[in-house]
């Protein structure tokens, strides 16, 4: 079910006033105050489980302190209690309890299908922001909680949300020394966790195409890595080609139309990007070192990298026929699998320096760099589609350690690990469903 189908705008917005004194928080300062927001347990009308209109009230309230945007309110603060949809709230009580922003749900049900509305309130000017329908299937319900949460982030950052989407990772269970790896899927807060492959062959790096449907990813068959697309929603597989000298998997460009990779040769690796439609490839880097882990900027002119032509590992920049190739990193370390955000203004990358692997951020001409975590061994950071939040994975050590999946924002303060029933790694944010 596409986001088209499951979102319908209603006239709840007809409270909202001209914007003079309407609530909202700016992220793009670099110390943020979290907004205080009321959020209580969405209403039943009658026709469904209550605790489903709680658990959707819940997910937004979870998704929203998840951001480090926004702080809900303990419930036990409440003064006012069994808040009315179709009333205006006491706006004293909720300024009592330092409550900025306050959400009023309620959900029910209708020709087999849920309806959940709410609206949200700016507590100190009385103003209604927004409010909105939206119809799912029952299975849905916690996708509900997420687009309320995203509209609410939208609304009063200025920003796209993030909390509607999905990961897919490799998930690695059994002891250390023989990992099985499997690929799998969850939404972005680790719930909904589904296995899309067997475990029968290795699995590595998989990657979202341009589509929310379908995943590239790497696989050993025999001693040649193959490339594989995988539609998640039907299990549909297909070869996308076979790479002997493979030394990391592909990405895809920003139209789906080429796909860049690294492939070895004499004991160097190049790039090279291939056009899907006539299976041609392009070598774009020749050059004896190691040029690998490449990655288009969200308009697909230019290309991020890593190479070792200098001595150690260090990122480059090229446009996306190979000409004009500039390095971008000049501090100290060595850098790795670099990641282009989606809003183009930063690239993030895996820094090694004595002896610890640090996650960061510079701007695609190299300055600016931001040093935002560090620990034994992060790697593989993942940008969510609004360019705001990184999620990497983190080894820990001795025999019984393995990798966890976090989440880091782009102030480095707000470092949240998202729990998985195994080990997880390799994380690729998906862009927000469809």
């Amino acid at each position: 079910m596409i986001r088209t189908l499951l979102l319908i705008l209603i006239g709840l917005s007809a409270a909202i006033k001209p914007a003079g004194a309407v609530l909202e928080l700016d992220i793009t300062q670099g110390n943020i105050q979290p907004l205080p927001i009321a959020i209580p347990d969405f209403a039943g009308d009658g026709s469904i489980d209550p605790q489903v209109a709680r658990e959707i009230s819940e997910v937004v309230a979870n998704d929203l302190r998840a951001s480090g945007l926004f702080i809900p309110i303990d419930q036990a603060a409440f003064i006012e209690r069994g808040v009315n949809m179709d009333q205006v709230p006491n706006f004293q009580d909720w300024r009592a309890v330092n409550a900025q922003a306050l959400v009023v749900g309620r959900i029910g049900s209708g020709d087999g299908r849920l309806v959940a509305e709410f609206r949200l309130w700016d507590v100190f000017s009385g103003q209604q922001l927004t409010g909105e329908q939206f119809f799912a299937r029952p299975k849905d319900a916690r996708r509900i909680g997420h687009i309320i949460a995203d509209t609410i982030y939208e609304r009063i950052t200025g920003e796209k949300g993030y909390f509607d989407t999905r990961v897919v990772f490799v998930d690695e269970s059994g002891p250390k020394d023989k990992r099985m790896k499997r690929l799998a899927i969850m939404d972005q807060d680790g719930h909904n966790v589904r296995l899309l492959t067997t475990g029968n062959e290795l699995v590595l790096t998989p990657r979202f195409s341009p589509s929310t449907q379908e995943i590239t990813y790497m696989s050993f068959e025999g001693e040649t890595p193959k490339v594989y697309l995988l539609n998640i929603e039907t299990g549909q597989k297909e070869i996308v080609g076979s790479f002997p000298g493979m030394t990391f998997a592909p990405r895809f460009s920003p139209d789906g139309q080429h796909i860049i990779m690294s492939l070895e040769q004499g004991g160097v690796s190049n790039l090279y990007a291939m056009d899907l439609r006539n299976r041609r490839t392009m070598q774009l880097t020749n050059i004896d070192a190691i040029n690998t882990a490449p990655c288009y900027a969200p308009d697909g002119r230019q290309i991020v990298f890593e190479t070792d032509r200098d001595g150690s590992k260090q990122l480059y920049v090229m446009n996306a026929d190979g000409t004009d190739q500039r390095r971008i990193s000049r501090g100290e370390g060595s850098y790795s699998t670099p990641v282009w955000s989606p809003r183009g203004d930063l690239i993030a990358f895996t820094k090694t320096l004595r002896g610890q692997f640090l996650i960061g951020v510079m701007k695609p001409d190299g300055s600016g760099e931001r040093i935002l975590t560090e620990g034994f061994h992060n790697e593989g950071p993942t940008w969510a589609p609004n360019g705001r939040v990184l999620m990497f994975f983190r080894e820990s050590p001795g025999s019984g350690g393995g990798p966890r999946l976090y989440t880091i924002d782009l102030t480095g303060y707000n470092e949240r690990q998202i729990a998985t029933p195994a080990f997880g790694s390799d994380p690729a944010w998906s862009p927000l469903i469809n």
